[in-house]
């Protein structure tokens, strides 16, 4: 018995076809077909029931997976604890929201080449509650996302803060107003951030903690969408009030003194219990080392420039 069979029948199980595991195994399917059959003969054994038309596991194949699982995980554990860094080879699938996609994740991708070239890194943007789920259905290792989606299931670290501040193109909201009260500004047009967004999650809860309910609200997921539209003069939102300086400064976007102020958002890095990995927490480590929520677009290796 190989680990290549056992990969072979993990992946065939977990991604639900032969076709999909030779895809994330980078072989054919008709190698992945042999190393199937090769545990089958060992084991004088069927391991799928070929009368289905997907690929379903038998009886003897469920014990299989689950001695499979186990293996290679144990596997991977020995490779990380008594390898070389350099010398690890994995395939990491790391989730991400846009904020982090726009700011720090090249610094990010670059740390771990830099200390784990070989390990092969497929980073996945995508909202909050659609990088959770994908999580908790092993289709990401780690995500990076606010921490508003409590589940003790998933394992957190604390990785950084982002702070808000509403926003308004100059003039939707008079200057000399002042300061201006939360149930206030709701009267103006707010966009906002949906449920599928950590953030959204987060201020929307908080408004309501407020007692503030808007009454004229446009959703929108997308967050270089509801920076163009808040640009453009279409309402108010909160945004990352660090990274959009130079919008500040160029005149296109106007603060607003809001009371109370928004409060900061937490991010974190998650992850299953049973999938921790040395590997894992070091990734975990270099975002917490790079995670720079302050500036857009940050290029690989700039940290350094910078500080030099």
């Amino acid at each position: 018995m190989t680990f290549k069979q056992l990969e072979a029948l993990y992946w065939i199980a977990q991604l639900g076809g032969f076709a999909q595991a030779a895809n994330q195994l980078h072989t054919s399917q008709s190698a992945v077909s042999k190393r199937v059959h090769e545990l089958e003969l060992l084991f004088d054994t069927e391991l799928f029931d070929r009368s289905q038309r997907t690929a379903r596991l038998t009886e003897k194949g469920e014990e299989m997976f689950v001695l499979a699982k186990k293996l290679l995980a144990q596997r991977d554990a020995a490779v990380e604890q008594f390898g070389k860094p350099g010398v690890v080879e994995r395939r990491i699938r790391i989730g991400v929201t846009e904020l982090t996609a726009m700011t720090w994740l090249p610094r990010l991708v670059g740390l771990i080449q830099q200390h784990y070239p070989k390990v092969i890194l497929e980073p996945d943007v995508d909202d909050s509650l659609q990088l959770r789920d994908k999580l908790q259905a092993d289709e990401l290792d780690l995500v990076i996302v606010p921490d508003t989606f409590a589940d003790s299931r998933l394992s957190s670290k604390l990785i950084g803060q982002v702070q808000s501040a509403w926003m308004c193109k100059p003039g939707v909201v008079p200057a000399a107003t002042g300061t201006v009260r939360l149930h206030e500004l709701a009267r103006h047009r707010m966009l906002v951030q949906g449920n599928n967004s950590g953030t959204g999650r987060a201020y929307d809860a908080w408004m309501k903690e407020q007692g503030v309910q808007p009454a004229n609200v446009i959703v929108v997921s997308n967050l270089v969408a509801l920076t163009g539209l808040t640009v453009s003069g279409l309402g108010v939102s909160y945004l990352p009030r660090r990274c959009l300086e130079p919008l500040v400064a160029a005149g296109m976007l106007a603060v607003i003194d809001v009371t109370p102020a928004l409060p900061v958002v937490n991010y974190v890095a998650m992850h299953k219990g049973e999938h921790r990995s040395a590997l894992t927490s070091s990734i975990v480590m270099l975002a917490q080392e790079c995670c720079d929520f302050t500036r857009m677009f940050q290029a690989q290796g700039e940290e350094e420039v910078v500080k030099g």
